[in-house]
């Protein structure tokens, strides 16, 4: 246990597990965050300095950095000119403008926030419990004893076989059963193409800039440094390239919602050629691509060089923790021997469950149901930010999950922004969070329009725009 050092009249303490040196940046928010959360961390409490508190814990002054620039872009904390840092006091609603009489302020929520637009989640209320229900008795009538027995690391056949089948109708990838891994989510996945990378000599893993910060936490947890590539427009630019492999979302970047470009697909499919890399494909929502033209994924461009990763996590439920790799033929046995050491193999009966659900056509039609509902939401949205906020915009809305707002640097602080939300007791996420390289950046906001359960989705838009129309009109 380790104490932040003193800031004037405020003495902070937090619990801090020194002895790991990966993941410190996400400690120290973590542990700020809940002392903000929980009160103990006032509004107006000055923080103390970024040097005070590297030389305290004996950790990179960076590493602090990076962590207050987190709070700060969740709206956590404020800078204040000649004050330093400080925690943000809970705003009181902006009046209303005459001429938006429907937009009445709604009361502040205690503790956890009243609607949510946190990016990365389905509505899980629209889960196909049904469906999930009828598959389930099948199985349990139909499944052969020895599958409730220790099994195949790469998972059950029936369910490989499943995917073989879809993937290649619905995604274009080019793969057999026995070359489909099974994993608990894609962040075990990664975590398992991460150890063998590192057992296999590659000591650096590129990543798109700005990225999910998991995906850095998860490739440092295996002693691998993470070199970041900046993404524009048409994408990840391939020049930046570095090291032995590369993780990447071409279909939906994420967070900023681009598709990467056909050159540079090839480009990036040369250097890994060029330099014996290994891609990572991460297809983690591209089941909901809105227009006519579908944009087809990476792998069949490469399939010894891509390993193709998919999940349920955004077309069913996070809870449900399925995920499946398809790989070259040459990893193979690397991560399914990664995988036994791991966890010996995925629950069978969730798998043949997911299979059932394949073969008799209802996850299709779930897939259709949502993609239709997320469109209705995408459109929404849209047409909020037109009403309310004309001088910002919408990104990577033609597929996934969620979309970006951008609005130029002389616009409002993202902070500001985020601060706004939590004043309406709405849950949003800066963009500033997302980024591996120290800013200034353009300013944004991840819009997760997907997440509000079907009976909050109106409130939550109504509490968006009463933010936009504050911060934007």
């Amino acid at each position: 246990m380790s104490a932040i050092p003193r800031a004037h009249t405020l003495d902070l303490h937090l619990e801090l597990d020194l002895r790991r040196r990966r993941g410190r940046r996400e400690q120290l928010a973590a542990a700020l965050r809940r002392a903000v959360e929980s009160g103990r961390l006032p509004p107006g409490a000055r923080l103390p300095s970024t040097r005070s508190v590297a030389a305290e814990f004996g950790i990179a002054r960076g590493t602090v950095v990076a962590a207050y620039q987190l709070l700060l872009a969740e709206g956590y904390l404020e800078t204040v000119q000649g004050s330093g840092t400080r925690v943000v006091g809970t705003a009181p609603p902006a009046p209303r403008a005459a001429a938006r009489p429907a937009l009445t302020p709604s009361p502040v929520a205690r503790g956890a926030r009243r609607y949510s637009f946190q990016p990365g989640m389905p509505d899980v209320t629209l889960f196909p419990r049904n469906a999930w229900i009828k598959s389930t008795q099948h199985v349990l009538t139909t499944v052969p004893a020895e599958a409730l027995d220790y099994g195949d690391p790469r998972g059950r056949i029936e369910l490989r076989q499943a995917l073989a089948d879809y993937l290649a109708r619905s995604r274009g990838v080019i793969t057999q059963p026995e070359r489909i891994i099974i994993c608990h989510g894609f962040t075990q996945a990664l975590g398992l193409i991460t150890t063998v990378l590192a057992e296999h000599g590659v000591d650096t893993v590129s990543v798109e800039n700005p990225c999910y910060p998991l995906f850095r936490d998860v490739i440092q947890l295996a002693g691998l440094d993470v070199h970041t590539v900046d993404v524009d427009g048409d994408g990840l630019l391939p020049a930046g390239l570095a090291g032995g492999a590369a993780v990447v979302t071409p279909i939906h970047q994420y967070p900023l919602g681009v598709n990467l470009a056909t050159e540079r697909r090839r480009a990036l499919v040369g250097w890994a050629k060029d330099v014996d890399a290994v891609i990572v494909e991460d297809d983690y929502d591209s089941e909901f691509q809105y227009g006519k033209q579908r944009v087809g994924t990476l792998q069949p461009m490469a399939p010894d060089r891509v390993i193709y990763a998919g999940t349920t996590s955004k077309t069913l439920a996070p809870g449900i923790r399925l995920s499946w790799l398809a790989v070259p033929p040459d990893w193979v046995e690397r991560i399914t021997s990664a995988k036994r050491i791991a966890d010996r193999h995925t629950a069978a009966l969730t798998q043949m469950v997911m299979a059932d659900l394949l073969l008799s056509g209802a996850y299709d039609r779930h897939i259709r149901q949502c993609r239709d509902h997320y469109r209705r939401r995408r459109d929404q949205l849209s047409g909020a930010l037109a009403e309310h906020a004309p001088t910002a915009w919408l990104a990577g809305e033609s597929a996934g999950l969620h979309a970006l707002v951008r609005w130029s640097p002389e616009g409002p602080a993202e902070r500001d922004v985020v601060r706004a939300a939590r004043s309406e007791s709405l849950t949003v996420v800066g963009l500033g969070g997302y980024w591996g390289t120290p800013g200034p950046h353009a300013p944004g906001l991840v819009l997760g329009y997907a997440t509000p359960p079907r009976h909050a989705f109106a409130g939550a838009l109504d509490a968006l725009s009463r933010v936009l129309a504050r911060c934007f009109g």
